[in-house]
């Protein structure tokens, strides 16, 4: 067995990944001056481009492997020295977690599912990642006892070299410094301990900038993100500091698009985000700065370890069982498995590539806190013993063609993953007076942030939403869904006759991408309770004109701010309302005492 031929294999997968990562640190780099110059549009682009580079990354390492060598049928022996010396490889590598990624989805796409073990792959990580970051540690330290709060602030603003102008720099300083002094204890004596910790690099998501840190205060950690936004004269200023751990969460939740942030050490990246969010899981947070790989990779390996330490079996999930999806869960593991199913009952009149194609639209897309992300697998294997009988059963009618049962083994061919979620149905039936209230705000707020976004949810029954730890109302059934700018809007025809009014069906035409916001009561009308209190709340999703209107604002381009934080956290909110208190006090009395 040829030792250069062992190298010339390695050394080609891991000039693959270099690739890779050159390529996508080269595009996320960039977030910087598209945010400068407000290029939204093509922040949109480049976030969908770049979800699609991993991919195209390996299919061209393996077109290069294929060129250069004879793979042909799979030498064990040959393969698992190969795997040892891409390992030697890693040695002083900076990315050694995603490199090994990256060599699974090589082999994966090369060799049969048999091999797939820790002899050929890296089911386990083969080199340890902690305090890659010694070198270029992955934030910045200051110190606020020796400079001041305000002019430590400063200093970090200032200190990622952003090419615009401020609005009210001094004004947004003074509203930092009110918010986030207590998090320091003030009132103790001045001591070197009193730390802020800043990512280096800033968060590039939408249209807003963030900074992320901590403050760290003896052995006590106050972690904080500054937004920072450009207004309409080009001029940055910041939007609020937040510092309570369920505004982190959902600033990094799976329903949001994944960051632009630049780090030659994705390790060091993601062990200070742990540090802030203890309740996100490293797949969870290097899917987050777009790493999904990485996340799918993580999450398969603490799912195995998970299987090995519990007892309990997969079951159907809860809820209505859908007429496209056969959803399966393990109790004690807080994720569902969606597989398409072989045959869709009607009204459905779509195949198995046309849901793929929407799930991948959702993946691309801006899901504006409103829609699950999903990990896409293949070949998946699971424990036949862990199965109950009335799911294998299920599973055996309804996905007959994508499930082979390998020894002690279920293989599913494709399916996709997902965080487990409350279904809003349920939710309903259980709630409260004012949890309805809310919920019922909360679904109907969804609804209009994804048609502001340009996702037409296609079957907006309560059944197909599902209700975080957040209490947030998200949307996971994507097989119907398509751009809002693709369907037409009609009113419902005045019935002409008492026949008319009394048919069952309609008695006018209805076309494949014709919908009718009056009907949109049918959706809730099961429920009395919920019906009043949507009324209430979003009766404008009754009517034609609201939905020709987001429409039209699409078609112009009109960019709806969604934010991922409460409206009532903005900075704006408590400026604008002192300048209005200030300038009532100067028409009473002539000029405020201080100035604003």
């Amino acid at each position: 067995m040829s030792a250069d031929l062992v190298r010339q294999i390695a050394g080609t997968i891991l000039e693959g990944f270099d690739r890779h990562f050159s390529l996508f640190q080269e595009i996320t780099r960039a977030a910087k001056a598209r945010f400068e110059a407000a290029d939204w549009e093509g922040e949109d682009a480049a976030r969908r481009e770049r979800i699609g580079y991993y991919d195209l990354r390996v299919t061209e390492a393996i077109d290069d492997l294929s060129r250069r060598f004879d793979l042909g049928k799979l030498d064990a022996r040959l393969w698992q020295d190969i795997k040892r010396w891409y390992m030697w490889l890693l040695y002083d590598h900076k990315q050694p977690e995603l490199a090994e990624s990256f060599y699974n989805s090589v082999f994966c796409r090369l060799f049969d599912r048999s091999y797939y073990n820790n002899d050929h792959i890296f089911v386990k990580p083969g080199r340890a990642i902690d305090y890659l970051d010694m070198d270029a540690p992955a934030y910045t330290g200051y110190y606020p006892d020796q400079a001041g709060l305000r002019d430590t602030f400063r200093s970090i603003l200032h200190g990622f070299d952003l090419q615009l102008p401020w609005e009210d720099l001094e004004r947004d300083l003074d509203l930092i410094v009110e918010s986030f002094r207590p998090a320091l204890q003030p009132d103790a004596a001045p001591a070197p301990h009193r730390q802020l910790h800043v990512v280096s690099s800033l968060f590039f998501r939408n249209k807003a900038a963030y900074i992320v840190g901590r403050a760290v205060v003896g052995v006590d950690s106050q972690p904080f993100v500054v937004p920072l936004l450009i207004n309409d004269d080009m001029q940055l200023y910041v939007d609020t500091i937040l510092t309570e751990a369920d505004d982190l969460a959902l600033i990094f939740s799976f329903t949001r698009a994944y960051f632009m942030v630049n780090t030659e050490v994705p390790s060091g990246l993601i062990a200070f985000l742990q540090s802030i969010l203890p309740s996100k899981t490293r797949a969870d947070l290097y899917t987050s700065i777009g790493f999904q790989k990485q996340g799918k990779t993580l999450f398969y390996r603490e799912f195995l370890h998970h299987l090995r330490h519990s007892g309990d079996k997969l079951v159907t999930a809860p809820g209505i069982r859908g007429m496209v999806m056969c959803v399966f869960t393990l109790p004690s593991y807080p994720y569902v498995f969606k597989v398409i199913k072989d045959h869709f009952g009607a009204p459905k009149n779509i195949d198995r590539a046309t849901v793929r194609r929407r799930y991948r639209m959702v993946k691309l897309h801006d899901r504006v806190g409103r829609m699950a992300d999903t990990w896409e697998f293949s070949h998946v294997a699971f424990p036949v013993d862990r199965f109950s009988d009335e799911l294998l059963d299920e599973l055996r009618r309804e996905i007959a063609s994508n499930l082979h049962i390998d020894g002690d083994s279920v293989i599913i061919r494709h399916l996709y993953i997902e965080r487990r979620m409350l279904p809003f149905n349920i939710f309903i039936d259980h709630a409260d007076d004012d949890m309805l209230g809310r919920g019922v705000t909360s679904y109907g707020n969804a609804v209009k942030e994804m048609l502001a976004a340009n996702i037409f949810p296609g079957d907006m029954l309560l059944k197909n939403f599902g209700v975080t730890r957040h209490n947030r109302v998200v949307f996971y059934d994507y097989d119907e869904v398509c751009r809002m700018d693709e369907i037409r809007i009609r009113a419902m025809p005045a019935p002409r006759t008492a026949e008319e009014e009394m048919a069952s069906e309609p008695w006018f035409h209805v076309g494949d991408n014709d919908f009718f916001p009056q009907q949109f009561e049918s959706f809730v009308a099961s429920q009395p309770r919920f019906r009043e209190k949507f009324l209430t709340r979003h009766s404008e999703l009754l009517d034609p004109a609201y939905w020709r209107q987001v429409q039209d604002d699409i078609r112009r381009r009109k960019r709806y701010d969604v934010f991922p934080y409460q409206q009532h956290k903005r900075f704006c909110h408590r400026y604008r309302a002192r300048c209005s208190a200030l300038a009532r006090r100067a028409e009473a009395s002539g000029p405020p005492p201080t100035p604003f």
